[in-house]
C-alpha cells in the first residue's frame, strides 16, 4: 500500500467518525469509533480464520446455514478450533458485514433495527471466552459502548440510524487483513488515537505519547538488540509506546503493560489485538502501579514510559520497606510521583535490560527528596 493509500485510509476513518461526533466530546465518539473498528477487525479476522478450515469442504463460513444439523456441527468445530487460535468466536450472522448489511437493508421483509442485536454480539464475543486462556483479555472489552445512550440519538430510531451509517461506511473500507506482512489497520488505529489524543489536549497523555517521542524512546530501548524477551510500561496507556517498541526489533516475545484508567485500558487490549498480538503473547493489567504493582517480582529487557507528570501518590510510610523504594532513605513527595515511577522501573528492570522515560524538567532542580534521590 501506498503513502497516499495509507492516508487516504486515515482520512476515509476520521471522516467516519466525525458522522458520530454529534454532541459528544471526543472521548465519548472515540470509544463507539475504535469500538465499532475493533468490531470489524474481530469479524473479519473470524471469517478468514473459517474460511481457512472450510477450504477443503469447498464452502465459506457465510454460507453456512445456522440452524440446520449440519451447520450447528461445522459451527462447534470451528469455535473450538477459533477459541484456541484466535481466542474468541463469532458466529456467521455476528459478522460485521452480516450486521452492517441488514441494518442498511430497505428489504420490508428485513428487520434493520440492529441495535439491540449488535449490543449483544458485543457481549457474546466477550461470553465466548469464558474459561479459556484468553478471558482475561476480552472481558468487558466493550463496556463503553452503550448503543442505547442518548448521545447517539434521542430515540431508538435515530440511535439506529446512526448506527448502521457508521457500520456501512466502515463495511466498503477494506483493511487489508489477508496481507499479513502489512499492518494497514494497525497503522490507522495508531492515527485515530494520535488525532484524539491532539483534540484532548494536555490530558491526552493519559492515553497517548507522541510518535516522535515514543520512536526516540524505542529506539533507546533497542539499541544493539534484534529481539526483546520482554518489554514493560508501568503506565502504558493506549498501549501504543510498547507497539513503537516493537516497530524497531525483529520479535518481542512478550509485553507487559499496567494502567489505572479503566476505559484507557480497554483501549490498550484493543490496541494489542488490532496490531496482530497474540493474546498470550501480552499481559496489561488495570490498577494503580505505584500503590498496587501487579507483575510483582518479574524483571524486564525493555521498559518504556511516559508517567503523568508530577501526579500525586500517597507516599505511605509503608512503602519505606517496599522493595522498589526501601534502598533510597526517602519517598519520593506525595505531590510529585516522578522518581516514585523511575525507582519502579529500576526495580523491575532485567540485569541485560535498558529503560527509557519520559519526566518533567523539574526533577533536575527540585530539593528536598528528589534532591537525595538525585544524588
Amino acid at each position: 500500500m501506498s503513502e497516499d493509500q495509507k492516508k487516504q485510509l486515515e482520512q476515509q476513518l476520521w471522516n467516519i467518525a466525525n458522522t458520530l461526533r454529534g454532541k459528544m466530546n471526543a472521548d465519548e465518539f472515540r470509544d463507539y469509533i475504535l469500538g465499532f473498528i475493533f468490531y470489524k477487525y474481530l469479524a473479519e479476522k473470524m471469517e478468514i480464520y473459517a474460511n481457512t478450515i472450510l477450504k477443503t469442504d469447498k464452502i465459506t463460513y457465510k454460507s453456512i446455514k445456522e440452524n440446520t444439523k449440519q451447520g450447528k456441527e461445522y459451527i462447534e468445530a470451528i469455535k473450538e478450533e477459533a477459541l484456541e487460535k484466535l481466542g474468541y468466536f463469532l458466529k456467521p450472522s455476528e459478522l460485521f458485514s452480516e450486521v452492517a448489511k441488514r441494518g442498511n437493508s430497505d428489504i420490508e421483509e428485513v428487520n434493520n433495527f440492529i441495535i439491540e442485536d449488535l449490543q449483544k454480539i458485543l457481549t457474546n464475543i466477550q461470553l465466548s471466552t469464558m474459561g479459556t486462556d484468553s478471558e482475561e483479555d476480552f472481558d468487558n472489552l466493550f463496556e463503553d459502548m452503550d448503543l442505547n445512550s442518548t448521545k447517539l440519538g434521542k430515540t431508538p430510531e435515530a440511535r439506529n440510524e446512526i448506527i448502521a451509517k457508521v457500520l456501512s461506511h466502515l463495511d466498503k473500507i477494506d483493511f487489508k487483513l489477508e496481507q499479513t506482512e502489512l499492518d494497514v489497520l494497525g497503522d490507522a488505529y495508531e492515527y485515530l488515537i494520535g488525532k484524539f489524543a491532539s483534540g484532548a489536549g494536555k490530558v491526552a497523555g493519559e492515553f497517548y505519547t507522541p510518535q516522535e517521542v515514543s520512536k526516540v524512546l524505542a529506539k533507546i530501548v533497542t539499541t544493539g538488540k534484534s529481539k526483546l524477551k520482554s518489554v514493560y510500561d508501568p503506565t502504558c496507556g493506549s498501549g501504543s509506546l510498547l507497539l513503537r517498541v516493537a516497530k524497531e526489533v525483529k520479535e518481542v516475545s512478550n509485553f507487559y503493560g499496567q494502567e489505572m484508567n479503566r476505559t484507557t485500558y480497554n483501549l490498550a487490549r484493543m490496541n494489542m489485538i488490532l496490531h496482530g498480538v497474540h493474546y498470550r503473547k501480552f499481559d496489561i493489567k488495570q490498577e494503580d502501579t505505584l500503590e498496587h504493582p501487579q507483575h510483582l517480582n518479574k524483571t524486564f529487557e525493555a521498559i518504556v514510559a511516559n508517567p503523568p507528570f508530577s501526579a500525586q501518590w500517597s507516599a505511605n510510610p509503608l512503602f519505606t520497606s517496599d522493595d522498589r523504594f526501601s534502598q533510597y532513605g526517602k519517598l519520593a513527595p506525595s505531590s510529585k510521583a516522578d522518581f516514585a515511577f523511575v525507582q519502579h522501573m529500576i526495580h523491575h528492570l532485567a540485569e541485560n535490560g535498558t529503560m527509557a522515560i519520559v519526566l518533567p524538567h523539574g526533577v533536575l532542580f527540585r530539593g528536598g527528596a528528589e534532591h537525595a534521590k538525585r544524588r
